[in-house]
């Protein structure tokens, strides 16, 4: 019975994560591309520009190149709400982790599918984008683990004190990797989101119309899903972590967009080399510090 509850408790707060990230992660892009813009010099779109590009790519027909890759597409979209469900719900954060690498892994697999040569080479970047972070993402949950004693999100509401002293080493290797996973410079290998870096979109070459929709609204929610993640490490049994928390995620998102536009796109062997450097070092000593002592 108490699994049932558990389930539906998870289904409900994906259904609540779907509809209020993608609000939130709409106005985050806008944020992004006005901020982006002022550190051109230019004045930049309309807050809700990115809302207003969602609309025009849902009106527009469908031409898919074949109908397996929209199928692709739903699932990794399903699974991003369901991942985003887990976390908010205070589920299992190794599960939400697991949850979001199906997810990417869906998105892989729908541009592999399009039998296109500029498609095939954003997947096999994308590809080189998770083999990159994901030994950090793993680690982050070990160390969630080993710093709360459960791997459930909710612990956190129960400490004494921010998990970011404990986890400091864990903390710098989430920034570093945060990079890749919003997409942004020097490491948006496979897909930008700024017309700033090549005219074929790597990834999304082959997504037509609606099916690019779905990438971006997928985007919105994972760009909240990762904020969130960051919000977690100063989060304690204590309402004053409320404001603390709105100005760490506030920083560190500014600090991304700053990144993006200060820092030119690098090549695919110096992501791993750096991504699993940044991991070895900083968490890898973070974690036997923990075990240790």
């Amino acid at each position: 019975m108490e699994t049932i509850i558990s389930i539906l408790i998870t289904l409900v707060a994906s259904v609540v994560f779907a509809v209020v990230a993608a609000v939130l992660g709409c106005l985050l892009s806008g944020i992004d591309r006005k901020i982006t813009a002022r550190m051109q010099g230019r004045v930049g779109p309309p807050l809700l520009q990115p809302y207003y590009d969602v609309r025009k790519l849902l009106a527009k027909d469908t031409v898919a190149v074949n109908t397996t890759m929209n199928t692709y597409l739903i699932c990794a979209l399903i699974f991003t709400c369901i991942a985003g469900g887990i976390f908010f719900s205070g589920g299992n954060f190794l599960m939400c982790v697991f949850v979001v690498t199906l997810s990417e892994l869906l998105f892989v697999i729908a541009a592999y599918s399009a039998r296109s040569p500029y498609s095939e080479v954003g997947a096999h970047r994308e590809t080189l984008q998770v083999m990159a972070y994901e030994p950090m993402v793993i680690l982050l949950a070990v160390g969630f683990f080993m710093a709360t004693g459960s791997f459930n999100v909710s612990t956190v509401l129960h400490m004494d004190m921010p998990i970011v002293g404990t986890l400091i080493g864990i903390f710098i290797g989430l920034l570093f990797i945060l990079t890749i996973k919003l997409r942004k410079s020097p490491f948006d290998l496979s897909y930008s989101h700024h017309a700033h870096q090549e005219l074929v979109k790597g990834v999304t070459t082959e997504m037509p119309g609606k099916m690019l929709a779905k990438v971006e609204i997928m985007h919105w929610l994972e760009s909240v899903l990762f904020m969130a993640w960051i919000a977690i490490f100063f989060v304690w049994a204590n309402p004053i972590c409320i404001p603390i928390v709105i100005v760490a995620v506030a920083l560190i998102y500014f600090l991304e967009i700053w990144i993006d536009n200060n820092f030119a796109r690098v090549k695919w062997q110096a992501l791993l080399k750096s991504a699993w450097l940044v991991t070895l070092v900083a968490a890898g000593i973070n974690l036997a510090v923990l075990t240790y002592l």
